[in-house]
């Protein structure tokens, strides 16, 4: 099957080569032009209109100004072949993903809504769960490419998707920040955190988020499998949809405040646990130069 694949970051470009793996025939395109952009296997395009030459187009972009720019701008949805259906892994507003059904109905081009959940290394052994949504017949006529990226392809409905995707990083947050404000208190009193981390591993808080942060609450070790920037533009999503349906949720306030002063600090392009790290430390004392040497 042809396929195109727009947006090569890590996430894009483990999804892009499980897809090459499984017998497609791949195309890609990327705003950068970096050498890291290759992809083996990968066919790189010009245009982000030559990847939509496609049965199938993926795209990996940041945020809902990027869609936005790269797709809609350029006009790409009137341009693309008929029976073109256009996935959309990346994380997004509940408004926009209404938007972009109701473009790509009118548009005659079909539409998934399927935002991911796992960090870079679960993307390249194809384990990621995938939140599919969209009609039924169109859904079930890409779930066969969804297969060689993921573990399980949860169908949830457009909103419910969305909401869901959202409601997970929020909750992850929560329990970064959970973790640090529990070494703070069990470490002021002598308990080494590695101590800490193994009881309630070991007792109350077992799975995979509390396993892979208090990891790297505890080595200090914060190279990016999900951006502090990006995660900080999923609060706000999160957040925005919150106020939508009339609620505040305080801790979800409070995660986002976190991860803005992350960014502010110059720790934007840091793993998003970095926010525990920041807790730990003592919060608005930190800055960037402290995280050169990430290890003390």
């Amino acid at each position: 099957m042809r396929i195109g694949c727009i947006g090569l970051g890590v996430m894009g470009s483990a999804m892009a080569l499980n897809l090459v793996k499984a017998g497609h025939d791949v195309r890609a395109w990327n705003r950068s032009k970096l050498a890291k952009d290759n992809v083996p296997g990968v066919a790189l395009v010009e245009r982000a209109a030559d990847a939509f030459e496609a049965d199938a187009v993926f795209t990996m972009l940041s945020d809902d100004a990027a869609i936005r720019d790269v797709i809609l701008d350029a006009g790409l949805l009137a341009s693309a072949p008929p029976g073109l259906t256009h996935v959309v892994t990346s994380t997004i507003s509940v408004a926009f993903a209404r938007e972009l059904e109701l473009l790509h109905e009118e548009a005659g081009l079909g539409y998934v809504s399927a935002p991911v959940l796992g960090r870079p290394n679960v993307a390249a052994n194809g384990q990621l769960n995938i939140l599919a949504a969209g009609k039924a017949d169109t859904v079930a006529t890409i779930e066969p490419l969804l297969a060689p990226l993921s573990k399980k392809v949860w169908k949830l409905g457009e909103s419910p998707a969305r909401a869901a995707k959202l409601a997970c990083n929020m909750m992850i947050a929560m329990a970064i920040e959970a973790m640090a404000e529990g070494v703070v208190l069990t470490e002021s009193l002598g308990l080494d955190r590695v101590d800490f981390f193994e009881l309630i591993l070991g007792t109350l808080f077992s799975g995979r988020a509390y396993e892979s942060y208090s990891a790297q609450i505890t080595e200090r070790s914060f190279e990016p499998g999900f951006k502090a920037r990006l995660a900080l533009k999923d609060m706000r999503l999160a957040s925005e949809a919150s106020h939508e349906i009339g609620r505040t949720l305080p801790m979800l306030e409070a995660v986002r405040e976190g991860l803005g002063k992350a960014v502010s600090a110059g720790l934007g392009e840091k793993d998003w646990s970095i926010i525990g790290d920041m807790t730990v430390r003592g919060g608005d004392s930190v800055t960037s130069s402290e995280h050169i040497a990430e290890k003390p």
